[in-house]
Parts: C-alpha cells; sequence; structure tokens
C-alpha cells in the first residue's frame, strides 16, 4: 500500500510548489523520480530546478544519461524508474495509473485547467482501492489545507 497524495495548485505556480516538495523528499532520505508530460517542459523544468532559488542546491537530473541511476532526483517523460526512487511526482499533464512500486506518489494538477481536473478525478478513483489516498487544496494565501 502506497501513499499517494493529491496537490491541487490553484494559487502557486508548479514552478514554486514542486521545488519544494522535492526538498522536503530528499530530507527524508528518499529518492524522486518526476515524470512530466512533455519533453519541453522537462527541460524547462531541469533549467528552472538549478536557478529556483539563490540559496540553495537541488541535486538532480534528466533522463537518459549514464548517470541516472545515482541522481537523488530524477526528471523523465517515460514510466520507468532508473534511479530506484521510492517516489515519484507526477506533473504536467503525466497522470499516475499504479502506486506499485513506489512509498509515496505525488500528483500536482492545475486547478485551472478543466482537463488536467477531471484527469485527476479518474486517478483518484483509480488509485483509491488499496492506497492511503489524501487530497490538499491550497487556500488564498497559498498554503495547503487537507480536504479529504
Amino acid at each position: 500500500m502506497a501513499e499517494v497524495l493529491f496537490y491541487h495548485l490553484e494559487q502557486r505556480p508548479l514552478e514554486a510548489v514542486l521545488p519544494q516538495l522535492l526538498e522536503k523528499t530528499l530530507e527524508r532520505g528518499w529518492r524522486a523520480v518526476v515524470e512530466i508530460g512533455s519533453p519541453e517542459r522537462a527541460e524547462a523544468l531541469e533549467a528552472h530546478l538549478w536557478t529556483y532559488r539563490d540559496d540553495s542546491f537541488l541535486p538532480h537530473g534528466l533522463d537518459g544519461e549514464d548517470t541516472d541511476p545515482l541522481q537523488p532526483v530524477l526528471l523523465t517523460t517515460t514510466n520507468e524508474n532508473p534511479n530506484g526512487a521510492e517516489v515519484r511526482f507526477f506533473v504536467d499533464r503525466a497522470v499516475p495509473q499504479s502506486a506499485e512500486g513506489y512509498q509515496r506518489l505525488v500528483y500536482l494538477f492545475s486547478g485551472h485547467d478543466p482537463d488536467a481536473v477531471a484527469e485527476a478525478r479518474l486517478a483518484w478513483r483509480a488509485l483509491t482501492p488499496g492506497n492511503t489516498v489524501t487530497y490538499w487544496q491550497q487556500n488564498q494565501d497559498g498554503r495547503w489545507s487537507k480536504r479529504a
């Protein structure tokens, strides 16, 4: 049984939320793989993670290199797990199908995209049996509130 967290992005964009969640994942000693909906967005997020904050360093890589198994955070557009991650993130319309093989799934979706919201509802129904599923929504201040 995996823990599945749905994050409904409304106030703060993915670029502000993802680095913080990845930092918390690494603080717990876990590796992460981030599945991204398109190669273009994967490259953009990869560049962003190097520069999102001046006073931090988030070790990561974009898949397709010999060093993939060594990366604490690996960005990919596939459903593979080359770095043996315990946590899998889904962003930019990448939708989780199964939690098998992971301790935790983190699904971030835009509340401003009706198609993404519809996909999240389907994923919720598919992942609820056999997993611990929670739903988090941003309030006006951008803070997270557990809603389900």
